[in-house]
C-alpha cells in the first residue's frame, strides 16, 4: 500500500506521522573556511615545488681561457705576495701564441703583462715599466722597431748550443735588485718551457749583463 505525503511528514497506513527525513547543512562561514585552508595548502605546495635552488660557487683560476686558434704556451708572471720577499718564485698561465715563433710570443706575451682578472689574483711584472725610450733595432723596422731580439743557439755573439739570448732594444731603467732578479727568473722560466733551451742570456741594449751589478758580465763567461 503507498504512503500518502500530507504536509511536511509522512503518514502511515495507521495514521501514525513519520518525521519528515533532513539533509544535513553546513554553515556558508564553515564552508568558506575550508576553502581557504585547501587554497592555502595548494599554494604552499606550489611554492615548495617552484623555488628554484642556489647556484653552486665556482672557483676562480687565474688561467686564462684560450678563445682563438693557435698553440698554447705559458707565460711566467710573478705574484704578491709570494715573489716579493724571495724574488724566485714564479707562476705560470696560459695563453695561445699567435704565430708559430713561440718564443719570441711568450716573450712578448709576458712584455704584455697579466690581464686585469690575472692582476687582481696578484700576479704582476714589471718587465714592461723598465723599458724607455725608442727602439734602437731599427733593421727591418724603418720606423718604431721592436722592444728585443731573441737568438737561439748563441751566447751573447759566441755559438752555445741550447743558449738563447735575449737583447734589449730599448733602455732599460732598474727598479733595483728585486726588479731585476723578477725580470730575470720570469724571462728565464718563459724560455725554458722549450726543450730545446737550457740556458738563457738577457743584455741591455749596450750588450751588457742585465742585472749585473758587478759590471764583469758574467752571463757571457
Amino acid at each position: 500500500m503507498r504512503r500518502a505525503l500530507i504536509g511536511p511528514a509522512f503518514r502511515s497506513p495507521r495514521g501514525k506521522r513519520v518525521p519528515r527525513p533532513r539533509m544535513a547543512r553546513m554553515s556558508f562561514t564553515a564552508t568558506l573556511a575550508t576553502l581557504l585552508a585547501t587554497l592555502a595548502l595548494g599554494l604552499s605546495a606550489c611554492a615548495l615545488t617552484t623555488t628554484p635552488s642556489s647556484p653552486t660557487p665556482t672557483a676562480t683560476t687565474a688561467t686564462a681561457t684560450p678563445t682563438t686558434g693557435g698553440t698554447l704556451i705559458k707565460v711566467y708572471f710573478s705574484k704578491d705576495p709570494d715573489s716579493l720577499t724571495t724574488y724566485g718564485p714564479v707562476f705560470p698561465v696560459d695563453r695561445v701564441s699567435p704565430s708559430a715563433d713561440l718564443k719570441t710570443s711568450a716573450l712578448q706575451l709576458l712584455l704584455a703583462g697579466p690581464t686585469v682578472e690575472e692582476r687582481a689574483q696578484g700576479y704582476f711584472s714589471e718587465l714592461n715599466s723598465i723599458l724607455t725610450g725608442p727602439s734602437h733595432c731599427w733593421a727591418p723596422h724603418p720606423v718604431g722597431g721592436p722592444d728585443f731580439t731573441l737568438t737561439m743557439n748563441m751566447k751573447g755573439t759566441t755559438p752555445e748550443q741550447g743558449t738563447v739570448t735575449v737583447t734589449f732594444c730599448r733602455q732599460t731603467r732598474s727598479g733595483g735588485i728585486g726588479t731585476d732578479a723578477r725580470i730575470t727568473f720570469e724571462i728565464n722560466a718563459t724560455l725554458k718551457q722549450f726543450s730545446d733551451v737550457t740556458k738563457v742570456v738577457i743584455l741591455t741594449v749596450a750588450n751588457t749583463c742585465f742585472g749585473d751589478q758587478s759590471g764583469q758580465n758574467a752571463c757571457l763567461k
